[in-house]
């Protein structure tokens, strides 16, 4: 595979070894050209960027964890392992281990294999048929044949014969054949690139989900200790006739409404563990090692944006998109070559006789030529190719369809990281604020400055605030994710992958 920044492109034909290319180069020589349209790849789009407004360099930063600011940074190359950009040994383990054994990742690759091997057997179609017969009979025949009467003798025939078989690809219909296959690997290939993508993003996503649930588990239980000294100290105030049965009452409602909100986030944990597990090919009996929370996760601060000429080829869907465009140009090819006269040629050699094979007057040979030219099917072959160019016309469609909404990925993700910065500055200080207010209340409550209404708002106040902030912090690790899955991954720069026909 190529080392440099940018994925390079790998145009059809290509050949197995020396020989496969001669081949090809020789039959290029002898049937001419190929009927049907040569395949150009689209042309990047003629955009600068990806919104109407300039990019801005980098976010707002808050003095929080997961509050650094980051930087983007024009044309810069994404690493292969992109997600060691976090800084988690965890993190780089189970994705490391997701890549062995995920069973969808395992079966992109089979296909991969088998398109390679269609494709190989598809280029037999370049060589010469040769067969060779062999058979012995006993026989005995009449003499009405020759004008005798009576029966002639039983004997014994024996046969032996090489032939060859060649059809000239005179309109290039087997090249274009050829070259759809290659096209269909090609597909294939970008496809297993677009899987590995899709898995390590989408193990990175649910490490950063068990990160939040856990810190919002930590958050709702530490919610849950407050009030339930608050609780324990209004039951000591009313039993001595300093509290109302009421405030009792209220503070006992929500501590239960904070108690009934760890089952859901418990939960949520226990399924984005054996979503996890899944990830790794396992049975969700087998738990995980690795566990995730978001002190452990560490922020990337330099992002890169890639220019948009270079998005299409860096994204898989986009080169997946472009392969199933050239497969369908090819099956144009296909199409056309079926409709001129098709040319044969044979040739055989062999031994028949009675006696001895090979002996003296027992060769035996021909040398043929065959032409086909097909005068009413029916308008089949003509509406084949009218639907091969239909095909067309979809497969370019569904490409510029795979690049806009390419454009609009990354677009999204760089918006939504400049808002995620600004939404954990803002709750950042929230949270302070929130706490410092919930403190002055504990004090103004038991001087008994404050109703109890009022600091129990001022404890659902701090509650909302703590889990607003895990969540945004939470938000901003899976938005870069998704940054870098928008950008392609960096596939072009992993060694753990062949970017090759399999061999």
């Amino acid at each position: 595979m190529t080392s440099s920044s940018t994925p390079q492109r790998r145009l059809w034909p290509a050949c197995r070894s020396g020989g496969a290319c001669a081949a090809l180069s020789a039959a290029a020589l002898l049937a001419g050209c190929a009927v049907g349209p040569d395949f150009v790849p689209p042309k990047p789009p003629q955009v600068s960027g990806y919104a109407r407004e300039p990019q801005s360099e980098q976010t707002v930063a808050s003095d929080v964890h997961g509050g650094e600011a980051q930087r983007f940074v024009q044309a810069l190359d994404i690493p292969g392992q992109w997600w060691t950009l976090f800084h988690s040994p965890s993190l780089n383990a189970i994705i490391e281990g997701a890549l062995k054994a995920n069973p969808s990742l395992q079966a992109a690759q089979a296909t991969l294999r088998e398109a390679n091997e269609e494709l190989y057997a598809g280029e037999g179609a370049l060589f010469p048929t040769v067969g060779a017969t062999a058979s012995t009979a006993r026989e005995r025949i009449s003499g009405a044949s020759f004008g005798s009467a009576s029966q002639l003798p039983v004997f014994t025939l024996k046969s032996a014969s090489v032939s060859v078989t060649y059809l000239l690809d005179v309109w290039g219909g087997a090249r274009r054949q050829i070259e759809s296959l290659a096209a269909q690997a090609e597909y294939e290939r970008f496809e297993l690139e677009a899987s590995y993508l899709t898995l390590t993003s989408n193990v990175a996503t649910a490490a950063i989900q068990e990160a939040s649930l856990r810190a919002q588990i930590a958050a709702t239980q530490e919610i849950i200790d407050i009030e339930t000294q608050e609780f324990a100290g209004l039951k000591r105030q009313f039993a001595v006739g300093g509290a109302a049965n009421t405030a009792v009452l209220a503070q006992a409602a929500t501590l239960a409404q904070s108690r009934a909100q760890l089952p859901p986030l418990q939960k949520q944990l226990a399924q984005t563990r054996d979503q996890l597990t899944a990830y790794l090919g396992r049975f969700p009996s087998e738990e995980l090692t690795e566990t995730f929370d978001l002190a452990s996760l560490q922020l990337p601060e330099t992002l890169p944006v890639s220019l948009p000429s270079k998005l299409v080829e860096q994204r898989p869907d986009i080169r997946a998109s472009e392969a199933q465009l050239h497969a369908a140009s090819a099956e144009i090819g296909v199409a056309t070559a079926n409709m001129p006269p098709q040319l044969t040629l044979s040739a055989s050699y062999g031994s028949e006789t009675t006696g001895a094979l090979f002996g003296p007057g027992t060769a035996i040979w021909s040398l043929g030529a065959g032409l086909m030219q097909p005068f009413f099917e029916g308008g089949t072959l003509l509406h084949r190719r009218r639907a091969a160019i239909a095909a067309f016309d979809a497969a370019a469609a569904q490409y510029r369809n795979t690049v806009v909404t390419a454009f609009q990925n990354v677009a999204d993700a760089l918006r939504a990281l400049q808002s995620d910065a600004q939404a954990v500055d803002a709750q950042a200080a929230a949270e302070r604020a929130a706490t410092d207010s919930l403190a002055a209340s504990r004090r103004q409550f038991r001087i008994g400055t404050i109703s109890y209404l009022a600091l129990l708002d001022t404890e659902r106040t701090y509650q909302q605030a703590r889990i607003n902030l895990v969540q945004a912090e939470a938000t901003r690790y899976s938005d870069t994710v998704a940054l870098f899955q928008a950008l392609g991954g960096g596939w072009w720069n992993r060694r753990d992958v062949v970017h090759s026909r399999a061999d």
